[in-house]
């Protein structure tokens, strides 16, 4: 079984293979129980959502990792991706301004992730 950093690792690295844009994380395990890490995303379309979400939960499960939680799959604008430790929030650009969780944990430390990224 993976740690929280590996997981989120390897996220990173499947959203960043599908051109997921605007990758940030954020370490929330001294501000609560919920996780240890949370990945947040931009999205170009509904479609590129779901390619990012099945890309993540692909990677991840080969990797031993169990299927995700996941909701807002057919919604469209978000996707929101559980994996215990580590949960993904992929939105499209007017919803991820609209949800700010950036904003509303701006407590959280953000975490360094330019040496997991190829995407210019």
């Amino acid at each position: 079984m993976l740690n929280s950093r590996q997981v989120m690792e390897l996220a990173i690295k499947a959203l960043d293979s599908k051109k997921a844009r605007n990758i940030k994380v954020l370490r929330t395990s001294a501000l609560t129980i919920l996780a240890d890490y949370f990945i947040i995303c931009t999205a170009t379309s509904t479609p590129h959502i779901r390619t990012l979400s099945d890309e993540a939960s692909k990677i991840l499960t080969e990797a031993g990792e169990p299927v995700p939680r996941i909701e807002g799959y057919r919604g469209g604008g978000w996707v929101l991706m559980d994996f215990g430790s580590v949960i993904i929030h992929l939105f499209l650009n007017d919803i991820r301004k609209f949800y700010d969780i950036e904003g509303l944990w701006s407590d959280a430390a953000e975490v360094d992730i330019a040496s997991l990224l190829t995407q210019d």
